[in-house]
This record gives C-alpha cells, structure tokens and sequence, in this order.
C-alpha cells in the first residue's frame, strides 16, 4: 500500500508543479493590454478561477499523502 501512496505522490507532485507554472505564465499576459495594475488581488475568471482551485486541492491532496506517509514510516 506505502508503494501506491508513493506513487500517487510522485503523480500528484507532477500535477502541483505544472499548476504552478500554467498560473505563473498566464499571471502575465494580463498586463500586455495594460488595462491591469500589477494588482496582486484581481478577479479570476474562467479557466484561471478552476485552475487556481484545482492547484488548492492539489496542495491539500499532497500534504495529507505526505503526512500519511510519514505515519506509515512509523
């Protein structure tokens, strides 16, 4: 079972880290048109409302496998 939960993780990680970077490279695009202030607080709308939703339960997801992991190495 510890063997399926590492690979879930090693999945997961994958899924967390190409979340971040499709959010780090559309957090640019905004300001080409100038219309955005460089606001760190702006309205996500669309595809970037469900990605930044999905990336939140994919951090929950990978500290919970985290943590069962390590009460299982126990």
């Amino acid at each position: 079972m510890e063997t399926y939960l590492q690979y879930g993780l090693i999945l997961v990680s994958v899924a967390l880290i190409l979340g971040v970077i499709l959010q780090s490279k559309g957090a640019g695009l905004g300001g080409l048109t100038g219309t955005d202030t460089g606001s760190v607080f702006t309205a996500r709308r669309g595809i970037e409302r469900t990605l930044f939703w999905v990336t939140i339960f994919l951090s929950v997801l990978f500290f919970t496998l985290v943590i069962i992991l390590i009460v299982l190495g126990r």
